[in-house]
Formats: C-alpha cells, sequence, structure tokens
C-alpha cells in the first residue's frame, strides 16, 4: 500500500518476498504451526533492538557474514565496516579517485624497483582501490547465493570509504582534500550517512563490541557536525508526527562536539593517531602544518621523532596501535590532557606524544583541536 505506480509496487513485493525468504533461510524468522493471538504466522526467532531495520537489499547477506568474524579480533569493528560496505552503493567519484591515488603511488614504487615502463603498465592493471575483505566476502556471497537465488539481482561491492576515512584518522574536510573531492562533497556525505544508518539498525546489537559500538558513535557525529539536517530528515520520517512536515521546520545547528563523549573520544584518539601514523612515515612537513600553532614545526618533530627511530626500527600503526589501551586521557573541566603511546617493537611504551584538548574552541570547530605539548620518552 503506498503511491507507487502498480510496476513499481510489484517491484518491492518481490523484494519484500525475497528478503522474507532470505531471513527465513538463515533461522532469523520462523513458520507457525497455527497463528498467535494477533493472527501473526511468523516470529522473530533472536531478540533485535527496538529500531533494527533492512535497509539495504543485501542486509540479510550482511547479517549472515558478520557471524564469520571474529569478534576477539582487534580489526573486527573495521571488518562490520567493510561488510557493511559492501552492501551500499558505490560512489563512484570517491572510488576513482583512490584509484587513481593508488596507481600513482604503485607507480612511484616501480619505479624506485626500476621496472621497465611497458610492465609498469601492464601491472597497473591490476591496481584498484582498496577492497578490504574481498575474498572472504566474495567466496561468502557464493555460498549465500546458491540458498538464496534471488540475491542475485544484487551486485556485492566490497570498497573501504569509511573504513579508509578512519584508518587515515581523517575528518571530513581532511578526506575530501585528500582525494580533491570538493565537486562531490554532498555524494560523499550521502554514502556516509547511508553507510552510518545501516550500521545502526542493521548490524543487531548482540554484534555491537564496545569498539564497533565507539566506531559507529564516531561516524554519526562526524555527519552531525558536517551537515545535522540529513541525521534531523532521517529522524522526522521515522517520527512524522513529532514536530509537523519536515518542510516546515527550521533548520538546526549542529549540536556542541564534546557532548557526545563517547564519539568526542574517539575524535580525539583519530586526531593523535593520524600524528601517529605520520610519524611513522617521517611525512615532518605535513606534521610540521597540523602543528606549527602549537609550537610544533617540521623540524621540531623531525627532531622528536629521529630520536625515537634511534631506538627503534618501526612505529606501529595497527589496529592495536590505535586502539584505546595505547591513549591515557585525563578530564578537566575546560581541557583534557592526553598521552598518545607509541606502539614501539620492543613493547616498552615508553615514548608518545603528549596533548592539550581545548575543549570551548572543540565546540566551535565541531571537531577535536589539540595542542601538541611534547613528544618524548618518559
Amino acid at each position: 500500500d503506498n503511491h507507487s505506480d502498480r510496476p513499481a509496487q510489484r517491484k518491492l513485493i518481490l523484494r519484500a518476498i525475497a528478503i522474507y525468504r532470505a531471513l527465513l533461510a538463515a533461522g532469523v524468522v520462523e513458520r507457525l504451526d497455527e497463528p498467535d493471538e494477533q493472527g501473526r504466522i511468523v516470529r522473530l526467532t533472536v531478540d533485535l533492538q527496538f529500531d533494527f531495520a533492512l535497509n539495504q537489499p543485501l542486509s540479510p547477506f550482511a547479517l549472515a557474514a558478520i557471524e564469520l568474524l571474529d569478534v576477539d579480533s582487534p580489526s573486527y569493528p573495521l571488518d562490520v565496516v567493510s561488510i557493511v560496505e559492501s552492501t551500499v552503493d558505490n560512489p563512484r567519484p570517491v572510488l576513482s579517485q583512490q584509484q587513481f591515488k593508488a596507481r600513482g603511488e604503485a607507480v612511484q614504487a616501480m619505479k624506485a624497483e626500476g621496472i621497465e615502463y611497458d610492465e609498469r603498465m601492464e601491472l597497473l592493471e591490476n591496481v584498484t582501490y582498496p577492497k578490504p575483505l574481498e575474498e572472504l566476502l566474495e567466496a561468502a556471497y557464493s555460498r549465500y547465493r546458491q540458498g538464496h537465488p534471488w540475491v542475485e539481482d544484487y551486485e556485492l561491492k566490497p570498497k573501504s570509504v569509511v573504513r579508509d576515512m578512519y584508518e587515515r584518522a581523517m575528518n571530513f574536510v581532511e578526506y575530501i582534500g585528500f582525494y580533491q573531492l570538493a565537486r562531490s562533497e554532498g555524494l560523499v556525505l550521502r554514502y556516509l550517512t547511508d553507510t552510518y544508518d545501516s550500521l545502526r539498525h542493521t548490524v543487531p546489537d548482540e554484534a555491537k563490541t564496545e569498539g564497533l559500538q565507539d566506531l559507529i558513535e564516531w561516524l554519526g557525529e562526524l555527519v552531525r557536525q558536517v551537515d545535522s539536517s540529513l541525521l534531523d530528515e532521517w529522524e522526522a520520517l521515522r517520527h512524522p508526527e513529532e514536530e509537523g512536515p519536515v518542510s516546515t521546520r527550521p533548520p538546526s545547528e549542529p549540536p556542541a562536539v564534546t557532548r557526545n563523549e563517547r564519539a568526542f573520544r574517539v575524535l580525539v584518539r583519530n586526531e593523535l593517531f593520524r600524528r601517529v601514523e605520520l610519524a611513522s612515515r617521517r611525512a615532518y612537513d605535513t606534521l610540521g602544518e597540523l602543528d606549527a600553532a602549537s609550537g610544533w614545526d617540521a623540524d621540531a618533530w623531525e627532531d622528536a621523532i629521529e630520536d625515537y627511530f634511534d631506538e627503534h626500527e618501526t612505529l606501529g600503526i595497527g589496529p592495536d596501535a590505535r586502539g584505546p589501551k595505547l591513549l591515557i586521557i585525563e578530564q578537566e573541566k575546560e581541557i583534557w590532557r592526553v598521552r598518545q603511546i607509541f606502539d614501539d617493537p620492543a613493547g616498552d611504551h615508553d615514548w608518545g606524544i603528549s596533548a592539550e584538548v581545548d575543549l570551548a574552541a572543540s565546540d566551535e570547530a565541531g571537531s577535536a583541536v589539540i595542542r601538541i605539548t611534547a613528544v618524548d620518552q618518559l
């Protein structure tokens, strides 16, 4: 019962039947021998959150694929993101720029290795945008399709946009600049919002570990600070009776970024980890651009980090390196004092970055505003 024309209604009916069959085959729902007291002939076999929703055609597949992951793995939160991203429509301008940048980096690496031009061009054909868990997802999809042949109408699309942004510890503006996507800002924001909505409403509560919940909160706050009207619009569509028609409501300002402490802690962690990632590559000019205002120009960063590399060959940037265990936060009324510990190969954990987080400036900027105070060994 909707306002679409009859052909569109038929497509929706077929899609609803396909999703129902997928849930039935997966054991998420079961048929009842007799109707219950409310006349229903189907019931859930699992407990789902109140606002659970299957808002992508491949959402039932995503539910099944999440069960394949190791919940204790440090990469589990990002792997769940990769599964959900594979079910969301491709933001083609982003993927095109990711491939362009990946091929540029590959060319530089091949030139350094002395590979001839013709061979470089041949090898570049295999360089594409990042596709985390591609093999696992393709194998799982192939097996899932055998029992759910109707999903063949929908293509699985492994990609990394939310994950890429998180792993690079970038905010929205930095990410747009990094991939030169100024003309596609609206598309990127809509993609981030769609992924956030899928993560929040498709992933069951029992699959949301603390790390995954942190990531979801971070993504929601990132979208809200860029354009809160998108999330407001969705909430209004879900609860139309609360405030009147969407078109008549005044635009809302994004809330203070520090009000959501869980999301703000992730923003702080990302700001510090971005500096760890740059330090691991000895990108001192970029570090200087970030922190010159707090007295840490490229030379200051180089002096501090080269002292670290005098003792250690590498600086870790894996899942453990960016985890909350290596970040110490002392919360005060107007500032947070933080220490980002380096993941050194010896496991000494005595080197790190000390900084102050200005809460008032963060609320004004809509992002974590930090000032480096030391990069040293304790």
